[in-house]
């Protein structure tokens, strides 16, 4: 048995030295110490030997054992080794070359234009009020003095839910829930999407958005419209920028007014992008109708104030000099990545 026991460590150290991975280092392992394994088979005879040849066989068995773990160990922690080598090789970064472009994502230009706009009403002491875009006929048109079957209607169409709910047609809705919550002085802006079954082509669509404000407290004229509209333009356009009002019929202002801003591809002189005009029509506006004021809770005979909507595409296109107004909708990176 001597003889045997240490040929089998003989044979393991050969083997271990030929071994390449871990699944054959595993299956020597087992041939030799496994359960079934020859140094246990060895030992599985010792019942065999005298008294005297037990204790010697048995010193020696063990040794052989131990000797065997110790090489697999040993060949194990060296495979372990060479395999971390062998990925830090395959792994190597050059840090001496230059990193990967990281592409930053920018603003829409609607998103763009429309942070410009808070930041300048902000900038006056203006609060940002949003509402629902699924609204009633009464916050949408009635309580705006567009009673039922009102001609003024006709230019708002849009698409119902059903009799009494409707996609808003203009973010003058929140303008309503405002002055039924709170109590004047008021100064709001509501920006959101409206809705109007208009066909689409370059300066329509039916979905766009809107930037409506309103200003309810004592002693508010004209003179404070016109000033807010003013400081607006310039901001976005530039000092430079005029605007004029032309008198106009909104059913809930009153006075009301169109408000054009001098075009800015000819400067007044007249061109075939203002129809030779050369003002762009750009908001609706006027004084709160003291009906719409009444209707509200506030008191017409102590308060006044007034309104305006103003059409984010429009102003954008103004700002970026863009003659589409589909180009803003379409996704397009190769527009987009202009702005």
């Amino acid at each position: 048995m001597k003889e045997q026991l240490k040929s089998i460590e003989e044979r393991a150290c050969q083997e271990l030295e030929k071994v390449s991975d871990m699944k054959l280092l595993d299956e020597i392992r087992v041939r030799f110490l496994g359960k079934k394994g020859e140094v246990t088979a060895i030992l599985k005879q010792m019942g065999k030997l005298s008294a005297e040849e037990r204790p010697v066989i048995g010193q020696l068995a063990n040794k052989v054992r131990e000797n065997i773990e110790e090489a697999i160990s040993a060949k194990q922690q060296s495979l372990k080794s060479a395999l971390v080598e062998q990925k830090l090789k395959s792994e190597t970064v050059d840090v001496t070359m230059p990193g990967r472009e990281v592409k930053l994502g920018r603003p829409h230009p609607l998103n763009a234009v429309l942070a410009e706009v808070e930041s300048v009403f902000l900038g006056m002491g203006f609060d940002i009020v949003e509402g629902p875009e699924v609204e009633t006929d009464h916050y949408c048109f009635e309580a705006l003095n567009m009673p039922k079957h009102h001609p003024a209607r006709d230019t708002q169409d849009t698409f119902y839910i059903n009799e009494n709910v409707l996609l808003r047609t203009q973010t003058s809705s929140v303008q309503i829930r405002t002055m039924e919550k709170m109590k004047p002085p008021i100064r709001i802006i509501s920006p959101g999407r409206v809705y109007r079954s208009d066909a689409v082509d370059a300066t329509h669509s039916p979905l766009f958005h809107q930037i409506e404000g309103l200003v309810v407290d004592k002693g508010v004229t004209m003179a404070d419209l016109k000033g807010t509209l003013e400081l607006l333009m310039k901001r976005l356009y530039g000092d430079e920028a005029k605007i004029r009002l032309r008198p106009h019929h909104f059913p809930y202002t009153e006075p009301s007014a169109e408000v054009d801003l001098m075009c800015f591809n000819c400067h007044g002189k007249g061109c075939s992008m203002c129809k030779q005009e050369g003002y762009v029509e750009l908001l609706g506006s006027g004084m709160v109708h003291p009906k719409v004021l009444a209707d509200c809770g506030i008191d017409p005979e102590i308060y006044s104030g007034f309104a305006f909507g103003i059409g984010l595409e429009r102003i954008t296109m103004g700002r970026y000099n863009i003659n589409d107004m589909r180009l803003l909708y379409e996704n397009d990176m190769r527009f987009l990545e202009q702005f």
